[in-house]
């Protein structure tokens, strides 16, 4: 197969599959780790400033969001400005499984990119820079 769509969506199952496998035992699933992490950076965000972060759909958030507090992963308080907004913050149970997530992620990544010299390992993550660029403009 040379469809690079077929081949990207391919990839990308795969990276979650070998994700999920390791941070399934953490409690947390593929899904929430982009919010994760976001969240590890600059934890107490509003929800309207993660979608844009994340560069994903407000539905899909929400559910992800709900199903995070549901698992005792984040707690969302009222904005103190803006009635509107919820401020999203991670619990202790979130901040405490931070290192072995990274963890988790970064030996997936290596198994992943194992097949590839350093050089193109380089190449290909430029390569996939500049899709998604040209798929966003």
């Amino acid at each position: 197969m040379e469809s690079a769509g077929y081949l990207v969506n391919h990839i990308a199952r795969l990276f979650a599959e070998g994700l999920r496998r390791r941070v399934e035992p953490l409690g947390i699933v593929p899904g929430q780790f982009p919010a994760l992490l976001e969240l590890w950076i600059n934890d107490g965000q509003t929800q309207k400033e993660l979608v844009e972060k994340l560069d994903i759909e407000q539905a899909t958030l929400a559910n992800t969001l709900s199903r995070m507090e549901r698992d005792g992963l984040i707690i969302r308080t009222n904005h103190p400005e803006d009635g509107r907004a919820r401020i999203v913050r991670l619990t202790e149970k979130a901040k405490s499984i931070r290192d072995e997530a990274y963890s988790a992620a970064h030996e997936t990544n290596t198994i992943a990119m194992s097949s590839l010299s350093d050089e193109e390992q380089k190449q290909f993550v430029d390569f996939m820079q500049r899709i998604i660029k040209a798929m966003r403009d």
